[in-house]
């Protein structure tokens, strides 16, 4: 069978496909069903994330912006102002 095998059946390229994935250890369509169920039941037990004030921190740092040259250039080429 060649590599792009036109007179396949769908049922066989899905067969050629499942034992590649068989081949390089790949998850089975029910593995990866199985997985995500997994997570979500995971995901539905943990508690909710609290909303309360006091949780949140009160002083943020922000991050520094820095402007190089080249982009002070195009700002005044451009009639923008970057200040």
């Amino acid at each position: 069978m060649t590599a792009y095998d036109d007179l396949a059946t769908p049922a066989q390229m899905a067969a050629d496909c499942a034992e590649v994935g068989r081949n390089l250890g790949l998850p089975t369509a029910e593995q990866r069903h199985e997985a995500r169920l997994a997570r979500a039941a995971r995901a539905a037990t943990r508690p909710a994330p609290s909303i309360a004030y006091d949780d949140f921190p009160r002083e943020v740092v922000k991050r520094d912006i820095a402007v190089s040259d080249a982009a002070k250039r195009l700002a005044d080429a451009l009639h923008l102002h970057l200040d």
